[in-house]
């Protein structure tokens, strides 16, 4: 009598045809975080696309820092060969307004800004993983707990059927205790669905369908802890999303700096010969042509920069708010998780323990009911479900936390 309860849920849902094909196709070994963090970043499809955006701005960079190409220009005048005069001439631009350096400024900053964006990628993968990671401990740990609880309604329904047929109690009660079963039996098939999207959701962040391992360690019963608000504020400046905006803002300046070098007209030099076959004398050619900016001074696609620089630099303060915002909620949401964890486990827990022990003694002393103990029994499990609750809370705040600091 002092085990009342056994895990018979837990086993009728493993047993069943669904999990009991997945058991056969996955291989009998344990994912730890650490094998997790080496799998998303060595087969992450996001941070391989940061890397190629990477790889693509150096060839941007080149193409930025090349000469233009010198023009080779012939014309032949009249058909006659003994009156035909060709002119053969080669044309140099020569760049001025700083073109090329403006160019290269401008795509260093955007090479500068795809490396920040994979920093940034690197960054959101790791929180990814350890919430997906530690959201699939929780989910075997409430896949145990709703097959106990499943368990226990079971045993509730079938002792107050007992005394229905005993006359003790009223039918009604039985109806009660049958509905109570139920909704414990759904809760038990939703937290086994909730498993197997959990195990997605982190197979998903390297590119696989399923999770090839059978379970995942680690130590779900610990409780993450941050510095205040006030001091992890200090560490925002550095954080990958604002190093993003503030190379951004560098990148629209350095953008608008190319287009007003375009304003400034480029002289070409242009070196030939020139050869007359009527007096049968060539003759050297050496010219200079610069287009006059009368009208397009380039001033329209100056403005448009220069203003959407400035819309990168608001931009850029908007995000620091916001994610200024996102960091004290998390702070906030993290203070109130953990010490309502703490508090679970060093009084609630123990308390609802000792309930559930005295009770099960009275009932093995003949002064309680069994419907009794399993009362005591559910509000153990409840304490436990709510244990579970301020651990993903607590875990998923200071993740979000990490995330924003790039940690």
């Amino acid at each position: 009598m002092r085990t009342l309860v056994l895990p018979l849920g837990l086993a009728a849902i493993l047993l069943s045809p669904f999990f009991f094909s997945c058991a056969l196709a996955q291989p009998a070994a344990v994912l730890t975080l650490e094998q997790a963090q080496e799998l998303a970043a060595s087969k992450s499809f996001a941070v391989t696309a940061a890397q190629r955006e990477v790889d693509a701005n150096d060839g941007a960079v080149r193409q930025a820092g090349a000469w233009r190409n010198p023009e080779l220009n012939v014309s032949v005048e009249d058909t006659q060969r003994a009156t035909r005069t060709t002119t053969a001439t080669v044309d140099f631009p020569i760049e001025l307004g700083r073109k090329r350096a403006a160019r290269l400024s401008a795509a260093d900053r955007a090479r500068e800004l795809a490396q920040a964006e994979l920093s940034n990628v690197r960054a959101g993968l790791r929180a990814d993983v350890v919430r997906a990671f530690f959201g699939v401990l929780v989910a075997h740990e409430r896949v145990a707990l709703t097959a106990n609880s499943a368990e226990l309604a079971a045993r509730g329904a079938d002792a107050v059927g007992k005394r229905v047929a005993a006359g003790k109690v009223s039918p009604v009660d039985e109806t009660r205790a049958r509905v109570d079963q139920a909704n414990a039996q759904w809760e038990a098939a939703e937290a086994a669905a909730e498993l197997q999207s959990a195990r997605q959701t982190l197979a998903a962040l390297w590119g696989e369908p399923e999770l090839e391992y059978a379970a995942v360690q680690g130590d779900i019963e610990l409780v993450p802890a941050r510095a205040s608000a006030a001091e992890l504020a200090k560490d925002l400046d550095s954080s990958p999303g604002l190093l993003v905006g503030r190379i951004e803002v560098d990148r629209r300046r350095a953008l608008v700096d190319v287009e007003r070098s375009k304003g400034v007209p480029d002289l070409t030099v242009s070196v030939g010969a020139k050869r007359d076959n009527d007096v049968g004398r060539t003759q050297a050619i050496v010219g200079v042509s610069i287009p006059l900016p009368f009208f397009d001074r380039n001033q329209g696609a100056t403005y448009e920069a220069s203003k959407r620089a400035e819309k990168a630099s608001d931009d850029l303060q908007l995000t620091r708010i916001r994610l200024l915002t996102e960091l004290q909620h998390a702070s906030n949401r993290l203070a109130v998780a953990r010490t309502s964890a703490l508090n679970l486990k060093s009084t609630v827990l123990p308390a609802a323990r000792q309930a559930y022990d005295a009770a099960t003694k009275a009932f093995e002393a003949g002064k309680l009911g069994f419907l009794d103990v399993i009362d005591a029994q559910r509000s153990l499990l409840q304490a436990r479900a709510r244990y579970l609750t301020a651990l993903s809370t607590s875990n998923q705040a200071a993740t979000a936390i990490d995330r924003l600091l790039g940690r």
